[in-house]
């Protein structure tokens, strides 16, 4: 079985930058699933992995406008500390849910802390970065009906 469309993926994964840095990975007895065709994973991996098969071992570069995006300076802002009342200490690497331009969740992170100014950045932590993955893929099935309604995979803690 190969992998398009509507095919629920295992596969165990390294992820490292340019340098070499591991990123993330698998853990030896749990690979990672998704959706092929949902949106699951970054675009770039999910193109790389199409018409692969169980035992098929990929190794690609991703570039980052098909893995988080290009770093968007418009996304970093400095504020008051005292925009962040109710919060004790603020440091970087301190993350806060807040409304996006559209009124949409974004994670935020504190970058930087200078006296009374914050920095805040919006963009996804590996946002400019080039993602290397050192794929085996597992597992391959056929999706359910609920999984392909519902545009994920259901299993050990899903609540569909």
């Amino acid at each position: 079985m190969k992998i398009e469309k509507d095919k629920v993926v295992s596969f165990h994964y390294t992820l490292t930058d340019d340098e070499n840095n591991v990123l993330d990975k698998s853990g030896s007895d749990e690979p990672l699933l998704y959706l092929h065709g949902a949106g699951n994973i970054i675009p770039g991996l999910e193109k790389a992995l199409l018409d692969k098969e169980v035992g098929d071992k990929v190794k690609t570069r991703i570039e980052p406008e098909e893995a988080y995006g290009i770093k968007q300076e418009g996304m970093v802002q400095t504020l008051p500390k005292d925009s962040f009342q109710g919060v004790d200490t603020i440091e970087p690497g301190l993350q806060f849910q807040a409304a996006g331009q559209n009124g949409e969740p974004v994670v935020v992170t504190v970058t930087k802390v200078e006296g009374d100014q914050v920095t805040i950045d919006g963009n996804h932590p590996l946002a400019g970065v080039a993602l290397t993955f050192d794929v085996e893929i597992a597992d391959i099935r056929d999706a359910t009906e609920d999984e392909k309604a519902h545009g994920h995979i259901h299993g050990a803690g899903c609540n569909h």
